[in-house]
This record gives C-alpha cells, sequence and structure tokens, in this order.
C-alpha cells in the first residue's frame, strides 16, 4: 500500500497557524504492464483503485496516471483509463520527490 498521507507533514506559518502540508505527486510514466479499462457506469477511482490493487486509497494513483485533476473520484462512463500496475516504482518515486524538497 502506498501511504500518500505520510508526506503531509503540518506547516506553521508565519502568523503561528498551523496548515497541513502538500504531497508532490510523481508523474506516472506509461509501461507495457499497464492495464486499461472503460469505465461502466457507477463506477469511480476508488472502487477502481479496490478491485485492481485491493486499495480504495489508492485511488490517487489512476488520477494521476490519467491526469485527472478536477478534484474528483467520478469519471464518467465510457472513460478509457489507463490502470498502471507497477505500483513498487510509484511508491519509489512518491518518496524521492517528497523527501527531496
Amino acid at each position: 500500500m502506498i501511504n500518500r498521507y505520510k508526506y503531509q507533514k503540518p506547516v506553521v506559518k508565519s502568523d503561528k497557524k498551523r496548515i497541513q502540508g502538500q504531497t508532490l505527486y510523481p508523474p506516472i510514466v506509461p509501461r507495457g504492464t499497464d492495464m486499461y479499462v472503460m469505465v461502466r457506469d457507477g463506477q469511480r477511482l476508488d472502487t477502481l483503485a479496490h478491485q485492481y490493487y485491493g486499495d480504495a486509497g489508492m485511488w490517487w494513483v489512476i488520477a494521476q496516471a490519467n491526469n485527472i485533476t478536477r478534484g474528483t473520484i467520478f469519471v464518467p462512463a465510457g472513460t478509457q483509463l489507463r490502470i498502471p500496475q507497477d505500483t513498487a516504482k510509484i511508491e519509489t518515486a512518491l518518496e524521492k520527490i517528497n523527501t527531496e524538497r
């Protein structure tokens, strides 16, 4: 399981207010092992993540791979999505981009 919240450390602003830090996401390049699926009516990114990864919390991997940035887990029926399969490389890239900043 890729824990994207691990990198969201609180930030203290100059006025002493605490805000939640942000996780940076790596680009997820297409690979020959990726799967492609056509979204059916009622499917969402979290249900697809649960189906393909066994973890609904990994919905962001599918969103990032398909450039879905509008802050929703809903995808119109008939949309073709790429489902990356090499999650170990994605986890390594996520850790690298967030520990080097």
